[in-house]
């Protein structure tokens, strides 16, 4: 999975830059990046940076959360407090995350520090629509005012990757909607009358980096020393794909359009498998006495 840009890159600052000097850098970066007004034409590319700069502004302009920060990178926000797994470290709710429901809708918070967690681990970044409106004194610089009503639905990663009709219910009506193929964590989907933000349960075997899906897969020693076929788990099903003979443990291997649909534009991701060699914890005296003498051979 693609690494987080640093915060202070995003913002165009110093470390050792003053609250001053970072709020006059979100300013400039937030107005050039809204998606409502950037020049650069690529609308889901904007809203993307759109985001980065105000996950960067929260964590710097908060001088509790820019220690962190500066001492962990970007673990001291993440599940478990930077005791990741996988990819990206997406196991689940983080220690001490409680899920509440209020209708159809679910919300998670986190509890300050759960034992052994960062405070912070798990932090929401919240709507950066919000924090950009909260910025300017509760409006938009460029006169856009939302007077729509604006729900979080928390939907299966499955559910994301294929699309979902849900029913639920809006100021005590109930409505059927369909959530489109492709939507990621923190899409806004507008449906008029309301605008809708999803959130993404994690899955048990599938990472997610914006249409490409990763996923990592054990093999015996002496299938990547041999060589042979092996089936991977794709959003699509189970595929077959070959093992070159002499696999190192951490090679990436890349299935051309195995990945989520693209929610702006045509076609899909990729699937990247990554490989991993595992080594046995209890052997024979047979199987032993082949590995001391290929050991002797410098194997």
């Amino acid at each position: 999975m693609a690494a987080k840009s640093d915060y202070y890159d995003i913002l165009g600052v110093s470390k050792g830059a003053s609250a001053d000097e970072i709020k006059k850098a979100y300013r400039k970066q937030a107005l050039e990046w809204h998606p409502d007004k950037h020049q650069g034409g690529d609308k889901e590319a904007a809203e993307k940076r759109f985001k980065e700069i105000n996950e960067a502004y929260q964590i710097l302009s908060d001088p509790q959360k820019k220690s962190a920060y500066d001492q962990f990178g970007h673990s001291a926000f993440s599940p478990g407090g930077g005791a990741a797994s996988g990819f990206g470290g997406m196991g689940g709710f983080p220690r001490g995350a409680q899920q509440g429901r209020w209708g159809p809708f679910t919300y998670t918070y986190t509890t300050s520090g759960g034992e052994g967690g960062s405070p912070f681990s798990g932090y929401d970044f919240g709507d950066p629509f919000d924090i950009f409106e909260s910025f300017f004194g509760g409006g938009s610089p460029f006169g856009r005012v939302r007077q729509v009503p604006r729900y979080s639905l928390t939907i299966d990663f499955m559910d994301a990757i294929k699309g979902v009709e849900k029913e639920v219910e809006i100021e005590g009506k109930r409505r059927k909607i369909k959530i489109p193929p492709g939507v990621d964590e923190g899409s806004r989907i507008n449906f008029g009358d309301f605008m809708l933000s999803v959130n993404i349960r994690p899955h048990e075997v599938f990472e997610r980096d914006g249409a490409d899906i990763y996923v990592r897969v054990s093999i015996p020693f002496s299938l990547a020393s041999l060589g042979g076929q092996i089936e991977i788990p794709t959003v699509d099903g189970e595929v077959k794909i070959r093992v070159r003979p002499g696999t190192q443990s951490g090679t990436m291997m890349r299935l051309r359009g195995k990945g989520a649909l693209h929610l702006r534009g045509r076609g899909r991701g990729d699937e990247y498998v990554r490989i991993a060699v595992a080594v046995p914890e209890r052997l024979s005296r047979d199987q032993k006495n082949i590995i001391e003498s290929l050991q002797e051979e410098g194997l």
